[in-house]
């Protein structure tokens, strides 16, 4: 079970910063407990096929890693997030089983979160192939902030069409 876990109400800057996001992060692995394989590769909205428990699973596994190896350290731009020729290539995980994409989402979270410890927050990414590879070490916590958790409330809604579950944390 996950910790879901507020950061202390007086806590430093960093500390609130990376316990929000670790909250939001282990609300995504509590939203995919108890999903089956195929229900985690259904598509519920008819306008959006990939947008999947799967497919959102893998889009922020891979949007941690663009976002603090790729642009903060300037770490190769490889993964299917950098498929020009297709924008929801990081979503595309039919067959993939979900086990097998929460881990590599908790490795990837892992991580992130070492890069994030070796940095100050005024730190600035070194990434010059694209401009918001400048943003600073706030910028990116801030911005997977609410990248998770609007991520996340697309699982709250997938997951109560699926089967009827809900609950905010």
């Amino acid at each position: 079970m996950s910790q879901r876990k507020r950061p202390a109400f007086t806590a430093d800057e960093r500390t609130q910063l990376v316990g929000w996001l670790d909250m939001q992060r282990d609300i995504v692995r509590w939203k995919c407990e108890g999903v089956s394989d195929t229900d985690a590769h259904r598509a519920v909205l008819p306008a959006s096929p990939n947008m999947t428990m799967a497919g959102l699973l893998s889009h922020m596994r891979w949007t941690e890693q663009m976002w603090f190896e790729v642009m903060l350290l300037d770490a190769p731009a490889v993964g299917p997030q950098f498929d020009e020729s297709d924008e929801d290539a990081d979503m595309k995980v039919d067959g993939v089983p979900l086990a097998q994409l929460l881990d590599e989402y908790e490795r990837q979270c892992h991580r992130s979160n070492e890069i994030v410890a070796g940095l100050s927050l005024d730190d600035i990414g070194k990434n010059r192939k694209w401009p918001v590879g400048q943003a600073s070490v706030r910028w990116v916590l801030l911005h997977m902030l609410e990248e998770t958790a609007r991520h996340l409330g697309h699982m709250d809604a997938i997951r109560e069409l699926l089967d009827g579950g809900t609950g905010y944390y």
